[in-house]
């Protein structure tokens, strides 16, 4: 009768590889899950993202209720769409750190315009299901300027 326990010995040493290898693979798993879930932003995303933030409480404040955020599909992107009584609000937002070239609102352009309106045209059917029961809503474009100096929001800022 041979002695096991070198052979023993062996199979402990590969099983607690085996341990170690598939934690790590979990490990690896989560991050990579986790890195998904939470993208990487640059610094100028993440200042418009706090902008956004404070645009939608201010708009919360005002007593329109926040629904959507950043909607984006080809045509554009909506920062924010609210509800103010029975109308469905398309928000942009807009920071400039100066006022040298007009501000936040003097950037919203018709080209600008035109991709809200066209990413809005999108949206609407969803949203009209979602928040309002499948009845179509009456619809404005808001923006809101941001500035170092203050906020300024413009109701109905364009029409469609």
């Amino acid at each position: 009768m041979l002695d096991d326990a070198p052979l023993y010995a062996l199979a402990r040493l590969a099983q607690e590889k085996a341990v170690k290898a598939r934690r790590r693979r979990r490990k690896a798993a989560a991050a990579a899950e986790a890195a998904i879930d939470r993208p990487c932003l640059s610094p100028t995303q993440r200042r418009g993202r706090a902008m956004e933030d404070r645009a939608g409480r201010y708009l919360q404040s005002q007593g329109l209720a926040v629904l959507e955020r950043n909607l984006s599909c080809k045509a554009g992107e909506i920062d924010l769409v609210a509800r103010d009584a029975n109308v469905l609000v398309f928000v942009e937002v807009r920071y400039r750190g100066t006022q040298r070239y007009g501000g936040g609102a003097a950037s919203v352009d018709g080209g600008k315009r035109q991709r809200l309106i066209l990413a809005a045209q999108f949206f609407l059917p969803r949203l009209t299901r979602r928040h309002f029961g499948g009845r179509m809503p009456a619809c404005r474009f808001d923006v809101v300027s941001i500035k170092p100096t203050g906020l300024s929001w413009i109701k109905a800022a364009f029409c469609q």
